[in-house]
């Protein structure tokens, strides 16, 4: 009985039904996680995240909350998202602020999640692909580190559904960040997919990782609802009429941050790779509430 209004409001928002029950429904709102979660390279950041966490007001957590407070469903929101986390960080204190698994709490029903590149290293594999060659050994390296990465991610969602047991817990996925090929003709891009900087191969192998890092968090998912985490999982891969060519390197515009986030003024290295708004806007489309 204990998930019994949450299943309940899921199932009625996936019916895309309005019932005077869904609009009275009180939604109490926790993100988490990492970088992809708080927005980095969304701009707009909340006070005193810049250059820490990186706390966007542009982040699809706080849009998935203003469509809530729009419909007059939102009772509270608390996001302690964080850049740089990786799940055994958000246990315990990081970058000076609390644990965020802290709170959680007994009447939180919904809770926004990314996490897992940072427990692959996927940031420095990144930078690799970009300054030297990341294809053989580092890709294999990485990919080596996905189940761990799973285990991890299972782990933390038993967790958030033991603190939090009336909880839907909607894990964010990350999506491919670069193109799987050659740059298209005539196409305007971002310095990043410049010639000797990205090449077909690197590309290739790094949107292996992507694919892998997709599909262990599927699996970790799939695995906490087997231990009765109320968990579901949102792919960008399950919306390709929505991502399919806003990757960087591809005809479309861009959904991430390349060197632009390098200018004078702009966020640095830690927003290359990351979510521009559009992104971010995207990856709120994924969440049904």
């Amino acid at each position: 009985m204990k998930r019994t209004i949450g299943v309940l409001a899921a199932v009625v928002a996936a019916l895309g039904i309005t019932t005077p029950a869904q609009a009275s429904y009180s939604t109490s709102l926790v993100v988490l996680g990492d970088s992809y979660a708080s927005g980095v390279g969304a701009g707009d950041y909340q006070d005193g995240t810049a250059g820490n966490c990186w706390r966007s007001n542009n982040s699809y957590g706080e849009q998935v909350a203003a469509r809530l407070r729009a419909a007059g469903r939102l009772g509270s929101v608390t996001n302690v998202s964080c850049s740089g986390a990786a799940t055994a960080d958000l246990s315990v204190p990081f970058k000076e602020r609390p644990a965020q698994l802290d709170a959680l709490k007994p009447d939180t029903n919904l809770v926004l999640l990314t996490i897992g590149t940072n427990d692959i290293d996927y940031a420095s594999y990144g930078t690799t692909c970009v300054l030297s060659d990341c294809t053989g050994a580092p890709t294999e390296a990485t990919l080596a580190k996905l189940p761990q990465m799973g285990s991890n991610v299972t782990a933390l969602l038993t967790e958030i559904d033991r603190r939090s047991p009336h909880a839907r817990i909607v894990v964010v996925g990350y999506g491919r960040q670069v193109s799987t090929s050659d740059n298209p003709p005539a196409a305007t891009l971002d310095p990043i997919c410049g010639d000797g900087l990205l090449t077909t191969a690197e590309r290739v192998e790094g949107n292996a990782v992507a694919d892998g890092l997709d599909a262990t968090l599927k699996s970790a998912v799939t695995a906490a609802r087997r231990q009765g985490a109320f968990a579901t999982y949102a792919s960008p891969f399950s919306r390709p009429e929505t991502f399919e060519g806003h990757a960087l390197c591809e005809a479309g515009t861009p959904f991430l941050r390349g060197f632009d986030a390098l200018a004078p003024g702009q966020e640095g290295i830690e927003a290359v790779f990351h979510p521009n708004v559009a992104g971010q806007t995207a990856l709120a489309s994924l969440v049904r509430v």
